[in-house]
């Protein structure tokens, strides 16, 4: 089968044998891959948590058809489509409770590979991590990622009561409305805080779910009300920043961490779970929107991830089978 793999002079589309399904797991013909930041991060030969290094076939999200059960496997028959998480290949072999149901018949596999790192990431972030509650305000820094553009829907759908998103880029900011942003705001603007105080009467926001960290980690908690709470989900902007422990004091945040790199496979198949309970019948009604970008042939993919390093596109990228 073909698969994206690393090798000593970088990713390369190689022929590699199918994987059988271990007890426990699905074998799944991939149909669409969605591109995620770090995928760019693995092809440059870094670790992502336990996953990549040289001979690892790269990338994060599917969605296909099941063509085997290992043992043990109950609940899902050939045929069924899936999406869930796994690499830029034909075939791969998952633990089946990191298999999502592609919920509507009439979503294509394109778009429903769009899903699985968002809906686990934001669903998360927002609901159980960081505890919103009907009414609260949310602000999604790095909104007009794929990840971003859900969260703020999310953050809408279970009853926020105002969205703000960001976006440096002036085109992608002014679709943020479109996703349910009733605010959106350029972190590049020094007057970028104020404009959210001004917007919640000075208390500043609920909940600020974070992609971007670096440079706005201290003036988040200036945007972030008493009590509030900022969960750190991405480091697109720096990986280290200025901390003002004070700021941090003075108004009581709760500052969480969060990424899937340290989760076990049992905390993926209970997110998964949490996410089917809140979430299938608004993704089954097709109450979320997830543009696809571009979508590139496999044999294609050093132009997929020319496309996200060059920070172009709005939505995902999409490689087809």
């Amino acid at each position: 089968m073909r698969a994206v793999v690393l090798t000593e002079t970088g990713p390369e589309l190689r022929d590699i044998p199918k994987p059988e399904p271990k007890p426990g797991q699905i074998l799944v013909k991939v149909h669409a891959n969605a591109l995620n930041r770090a995928d760019l991060a693995m092809a440059a030969g870094h670790l992502h948590g336990a996953r990549g290094g040289v001979g690892a076939v790269l990338g994060l999200e599917w969605a296909g058809e099941i063509t085997a059960l290992g043992e043990g496997v109950t609940g899902f028959a050939p045929g069924d489509r899936v999406m869930g998480s796994g690499g830029f290949a034909d075939y791969v072999a998952v633990p089946v409770g990191q298999v999502l149901r592609i919920p509507d018949a009439n979503l294509s596999f394109e778009e429903a590979a769009c899903f699985p790192v968002a809906l686990r990431t934001m669903h998360n972030a927002i609901l159980t991590v960081g505890a919103m509650q009907p009414g609260e305000t949310v602000l999604i820094q790095g909104a007009s990622s794929g990840v971003g553009l859900l969260g703020m829907q999310i953050a809408r759908a279970m009853g926020a009561g105002a969205v703000i998103g960001s976006s440096t880029n002036a085109g992608r900011r002014a679709r943020l409305a479109e996703f349910g942003a009733d605010l959106a705001i350029d972190t590049q603007d020094p007057a970028w805080v104020q404009a959210v105080l001004d917007f919640t009467d000075g208390k500043g926001v609920d909940l600020i779910v974070d992609q971007i960290s670096g440079a706005l980690v201290s003036p988040n908690m200036r945007a972030t009300r008493i009590l509030g709470r900022i969960v750190n989900v991405g480091r697109l902007g720096g990986m280290k920043a200025e901390f003002d422990a004070d700021l941090h004091a003075l108004r009581r945040i709760t500052y969480t961490g969060v990424t899937f790199r340290t989760r076990t496979p049992d905390e993926v198949a209970a997110i998964n779970t949490a996410i089917v309970d809140d979430l299938w019948p608004l993704l089954s009604e097709r109450h979320f929107a997830m543009p696809i970008d571009s979508v590139f042939e496999l044999g294609a993919f050093e132009d997929a991830l020319s496309r996200m390093r060059a920070n172009a596109h709005f939505g995902k990228i999409v490689l087809r089978h």
